[in-house]
């Protein structure tokens, strides 16, 4: 059932709609360029597509914020002015090295690839239970965010589209189909960029929160 916030008829639905909206629409947007082969500026179809102007990843720390003064304008703010800061740079930690055990070619053991999504899982786990409500709009976000993202690779891999979408990272191993789509597509979209999106999310949203929070405690200047 959608969560209702006090003082608010925004339900947690209604508070990511417009943003999972706007998401989808620079998704097909970037894939539209990079099919189009239009300027590799703003759509890099290399593996990856770093730093690139079109995507969807800078709108993480914009709707942190975002959802954060919604959420506080409806009293759902932190219940500790720093806390979802703290908390949040521990998550980047497990986040990091979740990602280096799962990714990263030093570490080569059987099971790397679970232990390391576990391990990130837990990073989203910590910010989550620091502001929860912020952290839940933030993870259903985050998968209306990535499952379209997820759908698109899945067919970029399957006819070899020349994008960002189906590229594999360097030195990737010759693979079968459905190994190379969990590896490259559907692990980093729905466990990787899932934990960016709460982790990045909750610390500029908590960075935000406790601004605001200090410009109200603060007393007023003197005439």
């Amino acid at each position: 059932m959608p969560e209702t916030t006090p003082g608010s008829q925004c339900s947690m639905t209604r508070l990511i709609l417009v943003p999972a909206v706007i998401t989808l629409a620079i998704t097909i947007l970037r894939l539209v360029g990079e099919l189009r082969h239009w300027s590799k500026l703003f759509f890099n179809p290399a593996p990856g597509g770093p730093g690139a102007l079109v995507g969807i990843v800078w709108l993480v720390p914009i709707l942190g914020i975002y959802f954060a003064m919604r959420l506080a304008k409806a009293g759902k703010e932190a219940p500790r002015r720093w806390r979802p800061l703290v908390y949040a740079l521990l998550g980047l930690v497990l986040m990091v090295a979740g990602g280096l055990v799962a990714f990263a070619d030093q570490f080569q053991f059987t099971g790397k690839l679970v232990l390391g999504c576990l391990i990130m899982a837990a990073g989203a786990l910590v910010p989550l239970y620091a502001w929860p409500v912020l952290g839940k709009a933030l993870l259903a976000y985050a998968y209306a965010a990535r499952l379209p993202v997820a759908i698109i690779m899945f067919f970029a891999i399957r006819g070899s589209w020349g994008t960002h979408y189906d590229a594999p990272p360097p030195g990737f191993p010759p693979m079968g189909f459905w190994m190379k789509y969990v590896q490259i597509a559907l692990l980093p979209q729905l466990v990787l960029w899932v934990v960016f999106t709460v982790v990045v999310g909750v610390l500029f949203g908590g960075i935000a929160n406790a601004l605001a929070r200090r410009g109200e405690l603060l007393p007023p200047a003197a005439p």
